[in-house]
């Protein structure tokens, strides 16, 4: 259903912006550009990388209140393509003008969509690319997909002077098929995609192509199953959410959902209705970076290192959901806006879904000396993007829930990335997903940036683990163990990795407000499924993504810290973002604190993955821990069914 979304979309400019947080709308875009252009006196050879809303300081939002005069500003990355410059501005759209204008020296912008079908078109026109092609009897540009990467940064002169992507070549059997079957191994172009020119094509020998297409349509799979009945899911009187502009009411969740072009979706302002008060839990939480390092050290794939937030957007790859197949029920869909790389906005339409599932018992007791049983239902509300990037989507997921507790999951799905192998030969990095296509091992690994705000800024964190009491006067029967808290008062000591035979997880209290049992409010962090990188530590991609080496760091709060690898991973040689910032070891007790939890899903690839991959998850939860004084789902009413019996999965 699209009803609501058309009704948002009715509204007027002044009836949405009603709060500094509100995303830009395409005026406020188009109007930030014209300025930044007209002021800059901007050549035809910039283009705008970026264009998102400068969100104002905190303080300001939070003594927010209706009514308020709102200042309207953009921060704007650009590169000029002529002298390879990359600048930053920040313009007011209230005032009219540029506040802010500086050129960022030595680092590469994130990769732009013109580029990625530029390179290709120049690439195909080529002579020594066709004659690589040629030289495996391949004639036919038409049938051949090149897919697009970073190079990463491994100490080349060029990488340092030239904005470059590196390309690799797949065959395809008709133009609309799966291309990453049949990888055309031994090819590597480098293109500098300032100068469009091809800087070099690489042929490390040839080796045949794959025989098999790796087709996954109806038409190509043949038979469907027959025995699947209708699943239908419907709220005959609509949802139990409310929506105002980007303001989202639903059960006693508040909160407001915004967009950027580099992290996508962005939850903002989350509190909890509790004790006549909205009491907030974090002030801004988002995808903050996600690197995809594989193992297999071949030509083809060692550099195959894509920070996928930071070099390219998981933004504005944003994929338009489809009710019935991306989402279920009845559904509220969010446009976003973003600009192509002259500065024209455009609209992502669906790209944010948002809607209610069943999820099962939410609690239950059966009584049986008074013969009563209480039992309710659990509903979850799910706020939820996909981008595609390439070969693989990811599915980005929040799940809000009735008891308090908040749930971050990615879902893997997409095709997986793939070489050739002569006939005979087991890859030692990698597995045969069909006959000679070799699916190399790798890791997807994700950091969320939590601004925590527990019952109020001010926050501590703590490590707690359970331990076993030794044998003696205090455990005469050897069954005691205990959870013992400990305060993580520096960044050093907060940065951490799981524990799961120690039951480790982090908690955040707020030690200025007691519940009625005279402890600090809290959340806890409980680690899902985890990795560590299996990466040396004097290795590119280690040096450049220096975060990924613990599951946890704690920082307090810093407007600039946003990305943990830093503002421009892309060709920098490393050493930026979180590895930085807490080599100051900032104190962390009783301040405003930001959560960086990474999550790695460790990917040792299968037959089963081919040709398109099942979905895979990964997550972790925030759950309260003494922030409500009791279960604050017991005023949830009993199921009501026509039924004799309620379900109880």
């Amino acid at each position: 259903m699209t009803d609501i979304h058309q009704a948002a979309d009715a509204l007027s400019l002044s009836e949405i912006i009603l709060h500094p947080l509100e995303p830009l709308t395409l005026e406020e875009i188009t109007a930030a550009v014209d300025i930044v252009r007209a002021e800059q006196q901007l050549s035809t050879d910039v283009r705008f990388v970026s264009v998102n809303l400068h969100e104002p300081a905190k303080e300001i939002v939070l003594n927010f209140k209706e009514g308020d005069e709102i200042a309207r500003e953009a921060f704007i990355v650009l590169l000029d393509k002529a002298s390879g410059a990359t600048y930053e501005a920040v313009v007011s759209v209230t005032e009219k003008r540029v506040k802010i204008w500086k050129r960022i020296p030595s680092v590469q912008p994130a990769v732009l969509f013109e580029e990625v079908v530029e390179s290709e078109k120049v690439l195909k026109a080529h002579p020594e690319f066709q004659e690589a092609l040629r030289r495996r009897g391949i004639t036919d540009l038409d049938l051949v997909m090149v897919d697009t990467w970073t190079v990463g940064n491994y100490g080349n002169e060029e990488e340092r002077t030239r904005r470059i992507l590196r390309s690799l070549a797949y065959l395809r059997h008709n133009p609309t098929d799966n291309g990453y079957a049949r990888p055309i191994e031994g090819i590597i172009a480098f293109i500098d995609v300032n100068q469009m020119e091809v800087i070099r094509v690489e042929d490390h020998g040839i080796v045949p192509v794959p025989p098999e297409a790796g087709e996954y349509t109806p038409e190509a799979v043949g038979e469907m199953r027959t025995d699947l009945k209708p699943i239908q899911i419907t709220q005959p009187e609509g949802p139990s959410f409310s929506v105002h502009g980007h303001e989202v009411r639903w059960q006693k969740w508040r909160f407001r959902i915004g967009f950027t072009t580099r992290e996508g979706l962005v939850l903002h302002t989350l509190g909890y209705e509790d004790q006549g008060r909205i009491r907030p839990v974090m002030y801004r939480a988002s995808l903050a970076e996600m690197v995809v390092p594989y193992g297999d050290p071949g030509v083809s794939h060692y550099r195959k290192t894509a920070f996928d937030v930071g070099e390219y957007g998981v933004g504005i790859l944003a994929n338009a959901l489809e009710m019935g197949c991306d989402c279920l029920g009845y559904i509220h869909y969010f446009d976003a806006l973003v600009t192509d790389g002259f500065g024209n906005p455009v609209r992502l339409p669906n790209a944010i879904c948002m809607h209610e599932e069943d999820f099962g018992i939410l609690w239950k007791h059966a009584d049986w000396r008074v013969d009563r049983t209480e039992v309710r239902r659990s509903r979850r509300l799910v706020i939820s993007f996909i981008a595609t990037i390439d070969n693989y989507e990811y599915g980005f997921f929040w799940y809000l829930y009735q008891d308090g507790n908040i749930e971050f999951e990615a879902k893997l799905t997409g095709i997986v990335s793939t070489g050739a192998v002569p006939p005979g030969v087991k890859p030692k990095y990698g597995q045969l997903v069909a006959p000679q296509v070799n699916a190399p091992i790798h890791q997807h690994i994700f950091c969320l940036r939590m601004d925590m705000m527990i019952d109020g800024v001010n926050n501590s964190v703590y490590e707690v683990h359970t331990e076993a009491e030794p044998l003696g006067p205090e455990n005469p029967y050897g069954n005691a163990f205990f959870a013992k808290s400990t305060l993580l008062a520096t960044e050093i000591e907060a940065q951490q990795t799981i524990d799961p035979f120690s039951a480790r997880y982090w908690k955040v209290a707020n030690p200025n407000v007691q519940n009625r049992l005279g402890e600090p409010v809290a959340y806890k962090l409980m680690p899902g499924d985890n990795a560590l990188p299996f990466l040396h530590p004097e290795s590119s991609i280690m040096k450049r993504a220096g975060f990924i080496k613990k599951n946890l760091w704690v920082t307090p709060y810093h407007e600039k810290e946003l990305y943990p690898a830093g503002d421009y991973p892309n060709q920098h040689a490393g050493g930026e973002g979180l590895p930085a910032w807490t080599q100051a070891n900032r104190s962390l007790e009783n301040t405003d604190v930001v959560l960086w939890y990474v999550m790695n899903a460790h990917h040792v690839t299968r037959p089963e993955d081919w040709p398109v991959m099942p979905t895979t998850y990964i997550g972790f939860m925030l759950k309260p821990v003494g922030f409500f004084d009791r279960n604050p789902s017991l005023d949830v009413p009993p199921p009501t069914s026509s039924h004799d019996h309620c379900c109880e999965h």
